[in-house]
């Protein structure tokens, strides 16, 4: 029995009929076998070719029928003649003869589409995931991964699996964990679910090639630098971010190097290490200010020469936010702080900052359709953008960029930025003020 016709709502076969002897001959079983496949298509059924057939296959088939001659080798047979021969001997219809015989019906057509509508289905909810619409450029994930098919034929195996990996990008980056820790953590204890080769792994690691615009890796090398990229790894010092004119208090050694620093005029480079074992840290202004984020150290070395111990409280990623920079960023929300983010205006400062704007619940800052076009108008020449994604705060930022089909670096709008942050430093200025 066929995996289509075990599925098909089950058919319950009628007891004995005069006649059964007759339709049970061996001779007729290519008959009833013909049948249940062409019943089992789904789609509507006339007549039925059968054979080759023997000479007693050929007989019993003549005296199925009542012919007064023997049919061809290769007969076609008008399923109405058939229907009124078996309901005259037995009082059954065709489909209750093949169904007790050989057993029950299926309906392939409607399995292909049933089949057709799970995978549908699935593509789209990929496809709409709040993971893929907050980053944008995993869309083209999502579709190397429907031109690649279901996995095993299963769209259910497929959904799971993807759900899996979805769970892994929410998460990351990572927290500078072991891979099997990290595994274990996000994945319910499957500590080897993101061993190197497993679908999973394979799956992850294409869309953390896809996120930063590199080739998938080949090698266990390059697979390693990729998950040690995205911040899975055992190493608390490598991953750093940068800060300035940032205040807390607390007896903790996290809040006296950010004081120290900002009181100096100085940036402070932090280690994961720091953020992740910070004492006693509190933000010591009230209000709790807000925070502004920039991609670039010029940017942040440009605020702090100007403003020096006034200087408002900023985070520079220094490109894709690692697990240092997420992990504070996401310690000073908790604080109550607000979040602002600018970067560069080209394909990977969007994907960048819709990625700091997923992670994080940080706000663009300056980062329009209408801050690129007047940034373009202060500089028109410049080297392309290059691949150009979707900006999920601003739809039209993309569209307008590819239609000028120049790059903006942060540097060259620091000016503007440096004038919004003018009136914070003022009030750090002020007497009485920390």
């Amino acid at each position: 029995m066929t995996s289509t016709e075990a599925t098909a709502p089950t058919q319950s076969a009628p007891g004995p009929a005069p006649g059964d002897a007759t339709l049970r001959r061996p001779e007729l079983r290519p008959l009833w076998d013909t049948l249940h496949s062409r019943l089992s298509s789904g789609r509507p059924v006339t007549r039925v070719r059968l054979g080759p057939l023997d000479d007693t296959q050929r007989e019993a088939l003549a005296d199925l029928l009542g012919l007064d001659r023997l049919p061809d080798a290769r007969p076609s047979i008008a399923l109405t003649r058939l229907e009124d021969a078996v309901t005259e001997l037995t009082g059954r219809t065709v489909r209750e003869v093949v169904t007790a015989l050989v057993g029950p019906l299926g309906d392939r057509a409607g399995e292909r589409r049933r089949r057709q509508d799970e995978r549908a289905e699935l593509w789209t909810w990929l496809a709409e995931h709040e993971t893929v619409r907050a980053q944008p450029v995993l869309s083209d994930w999502a579709a190397s991964c429907r031109a690649a098919g279901v996995v095993a034929g299963s769209a259910e195996h497929t959904r799971r699996l993807l759900t899996d990996a979805l769970k892994v990008l929410a998460e990351l980056p990572g927290r500078a964990e072991p891979l099997p820790v990290f595994a274990a953590r996000v994945l319910s204890g499957q500590a080897h679910a993101l061993d190197d080769g497993t679908p999973l792994s394979a799956l992850v690691l294409r869309a953390l090639a896809t996120l930063y615009d590199t080739v998938p890796p080949q090698s266990a090398a390059e697979r390693r630098a990729l998950w040690t990229r995205a911040g899975v790894a055992d190493d608390e010092l490598s991953a750093t971010v940068l800060v300035g004119g940032l205040r807390a208090a607390g007896d903790g050694l996290l809040a006296r190097v950010v004081t120290a620093c900002a009181e100096a005029g100085q940036a402070a480079s932090l280690t994961l290490a720091h953020v992740r074992y910070p004492g006693e840290f509190t933000l010591a202004e009230a209000p709790v200010p807000v925070v502004h984020v920039v991609e670039n150290p010029s940017v942040l070395a440009l605020a702090l020469r100007r403003f020096g111990s006034c200087c408002p409280p900023l985070v520079c990623t220094s490109g894709w936010p690692n697990s240092a920079a997420i992990q504070l960023l996401r310690m000073l929300v908790d604080q109550g702080a607000a979040l602002r983010y600018h970067g560069d205006f080209d394909g990977e400062g969007i994907r960048i900052a819709a990625y700091v704007l997923d992670k994080t619940s940080a706000r663009p800052w300056r980062m329009t359709a209408a801050d690129y076009r007047a940034a373009v108008a202060r500089n028109p020449r410049g080297p392309q953008p290059g691949r150009i994604t979707e900006a999920p705060w601003d739809f039209e930022l993309a569209e307008v960029m590819a239609e000028h089909g120049v790059a903006v670096v942060e540097e060259l709008v620091a000016e503007a930025l440096l004038a919004d942050l003018a009136d914070a430093a003022q009030q750090r200025r002020l007497p009485g003020r920390p």
